[in-house]
């Protein structure tokens, strides 16, 4: 577990985002530590905790996989890497700082974390099971946030009051429904016994 933290914490690009395809493709897809619906929790619940979003995914599914001693393997792992490469950077940067092959080589980098962070967008669509009847909700999402800079946490505490008023009003109505099918039961058992009488 370590390793697939480790190079995931190497080899990402943009960080965030752009961890995510690289997150779900080791524990998913290659070691199928964990399901697709479960992924899709964990980035949910990762948004809305404080803290830097890799991380915080890389905890989740870490203790989903080995409690808290993978929670913490996990961690250090995908962020040890990082921490490294950003310090010999910091290190090293200011020497090349107006290097021209060096602004190139940043300026080719950026239109590739875009993309890496556009891919996971797609896997959790599939994952979440968008549709035609509620593609309108992600997108109004989005306008939210990027048209009108609204933060995200508001957009999830509002997903979660509606989802809990959605799941109050299917169990009052089908309790509704169960109770009026039992009523028209008793009567259609009191008219079959009057019937026999």
């Amino acid at each position: 577990m370590f390793l697939s933290f480790a190079k995931i914490g190497t080899f990402t690009l943009g960080g965030g985002y752009a961890m995510i395809p690289l997150i779900e493709r080791e524990v998913v897809t290659s070691h199928k530590w964990i399901k697709d619906d479960e992924f899709l929790d964990m980035v949910v619940l990762a948004q809305t905790a404080p803290g830097i979003l890799a991380m915080n995914i890389s905890i989740l599914v870490g203790n989903r996989i080995a409690g808290k001693r993978g929670a913490v393997v996990a961690a250090l792992a995908s962020g040890l890497p990082s921490f490294v490469i950003i310090l010999l950077f910091a290190m090293f940067l200011t020497r090349f700082h107006d290097n021209e092959i060096v602004n190139k080589m940043f300026s080719a980098i950026r239109p590739a974390v875009v993309a890496l962070i556009a891919v996971p967008v797609f896997s959790l669509a599939k994952g979440a099971k968008v549709s035609m009847k509620n593609v309108w909700i992600p997108v109004a999402t989005a306008i939210l946030i990027w048209g009108f800079s609204l933060s995200p946490i508001y957009i999830i505490i509002a997903a979660i009051i509606a989802g809990i008023a959605v799941a109050y009003y299917g169990i009052r109505t089908g309790r509704a429904a169960a109770k009026q099918e039992r009523q028209m039961q008793e009567k259609h058992n009191d008219t079959v016994a009057e019937d026999k009488q």
